[in-house]
């Protein structure tokens, strides 16, 4: 009995895994469009957000049947519960991806030169999150703890790039929905980068039965 509760443990790693895949390769599309402007990607993560979509449901359903259908101990309810609550922000990355791939599509995509601090935003949060879920595959506390500081990293990137948007406006304000579609794009990475510091979190709850947080 125990090794089948192993195996379906291995199997919700795996799903875990590939459902950080796909965020990951979200990020990654979404990096190469404000690299290169080529908008041809974004159909491609646009497409991604609803297989990230099925995997939350898949996961969803094999930890429930985890829950109901073996019996297991303390260890094994916090590693379950952990993956409910990581889904949820894996998929909420995947609507914010998505939400980004949208502005690129109706908005005025900005020169590769002036999407700098945009693209090593996506580059960064797409690390986060694929330091999160290594962490929890992992069980590797000291990898969920890099993934929160790093998160310092993506702030100080949106404050640097809200700040150059001001000075934009102020000197050239027929730029001004150019600069607020920038400005949003910033804000969506700066919200995944809460997500994934999210699923570290709980990478910590799952190995140490301590969410982490200060009340």
């Amino acid at each position: 009995m125990r090794n089948k509760f192993d195996e379906q443990l291995e199997l919700l790693n795996r799903e875990l895994i590939e459902m950080g895949a796909l965020c990951e390769r979200s990020l990654q599309l979404i990096a190469d469009v404000l690299q290169n402007g080529d908008l041809s990607y974004t159909d491609e993560v646009i497409h991604a957000e609803s297989e990230i979509d099925q995997k939350e449901r898949d996961i969803e359903q094999l930890c429930l049947k985890l829950l109901l259908q073996q019996q297991p101990v303390a260890r094994d309810l916090r590693q379950i519960s952990a993956a409910l609550k990581m889904i949820t922000d894996m998929e909420r990355i995947g609507d914010q991806t998505q939400d980004i791939a949208e502005i690129l599509n109706v908005g005025n995509v900005m020169a590769p030169d002036r999407n700098q601090t945009l693209t090593e935003m996506a580059q960064a949060t797409m690390k986060m999150v694929t330091g999160s879920v290594d962490a929890y595959v992992r069980k590797d506390l000291e990898l969920a703890e890099q993934v929160k500081q790093y998160d310092d990293v993506v702030d100080k990137l949106f404050i640097q790039e809200r700040e150059t948007l001001i000075s934009n406006i102020a000197s050239n304000p027929n730029e001004g929905e150019i600069a607020l579609d920038q400005l949003m794009i910033a804000k969506y990475f700066e919200r995944i980068g809460d997500h994934a510091v999210n699923i570290a979190y709980w990478v910590s709850f799952s190995i140490t039965g301590s969410h982490g947080r200060d009340e």
